[in-house]
């Protein structure tokens, strides 16, 4: 593999993809798209790295290839949200940095692949339908990818800009959620639309988060909770194939749905 010829353009990602297919069927191509798109993503003048290097890369970062296949194609949306209104401010890196939690033997290579994808916002979709293709029974999952990254696009401001909005929103629909799906995932994750759309409330927020309606029964409200609950706990989204790294953003979204239940008990004299 290391004696192929240098691609160019988009062409890494087609010898990418046959490449990783040829690794793996499937599930190996959807790692080959993400590895080909780093390779065309190299900055002009720097010293060109061949195929044997990128998928050296796809395979420091987990044990399985669908765990592979999630951080590679988070790693790439996350760099290109941050880039979505212009510009990649620290508080974005850093809180990158946080909902990965980056190892020190994995933050060479995870720079490295970051950097070259934050170059530019487009080029998005395809590692969105990936991730929808390889994770389309396991809707938690492709919840927390989107969790995290409004968890970055909010890191330097919790009202989004309306470019940042539009990028979620596109991969919000190719994930396959619905627009209710969409505002219960933003409030969430502590984010807020900006633009003529009128901000919740903490009260009202508090019903979003749980995907019900303010006049709903205690009853419904249970319901919802527990179901949120038993979705997103930490350990269902690793046998799920999400990788312990993002245990930390899974973790952080679970506190504002028991934070927003918590206070609705505490309004409707729930027990």
């Amino acid at each position: 593999m290391s004696n192929l010829p240098q691609a160019t353009s988009s062409w890494g990602k087609i010898v990418g993809g046959m490449l990783g297919f040829c690794m793996g069927g499937p599930w190996g191509a959807a790692v080959g798209l993400l590895v080909g798109h780093m390779h065309d993503q190299q900055p002009a003048g720097a010293p060109a790295l061949g195929w044997q290097d990128h998928f050296d890369s796809y395979n420091v970062f987990a044990a399985t290839t669908e765990q592979a296949t999630f951080t590679m194609g988070v790693i790439v949306l996350s760099a290109k949200m941050a880039k979505a209104d212009g510009r990649v401010t620290r508080a974005e890196i850093e809180a990158f940095k946080r909902v990965f939690q980056i190892s020190p033997q994995q933050e060479s290579k995870i720079g490295m692949l970051f950097d070259r994808a934050r170059l530019s916002a487009d080029g998005f979709e395809p590692f969105a339908f990936q991730l929808a293709h390889v994770f389309r029974r396991k809707r938690a999952v492709l919840e927390q990818i989107l969790s995290g990254l409004f968890i970055i696009a909010a890191a330097d401001s919790a009202i989004l800009s309306p470019a940042e909005t539009q990028f979620l929103q596109r991969i919000s629909f190719i994930f396959g959620f619905a627009s209710e799906d969409f505002a219960r995932i933003a409030a969430s994750s502590g984010a807020r639309m900006g633009g003529a759309q009128k901000p919740c409330d903490s009260v009202n927020e508090n019903y979003v988060i749980l995907g019900v309606a303010s006049n709903a029964s205690n009853d419904q409200i249970k319901i919802a909770y527990r179901a949120l609950i038993r979705e997103h706990h930490p350990d269902r989204l690793m046998a799920d194939g999400m990788p312990p790294e993002f245990v930390a953003a899974a973790t952080e979204k679970m506190k504002r749905i028991n934070a927003a239940y918590d206070e609705i008990c505490k309004l409707k004299g729930i027990k």
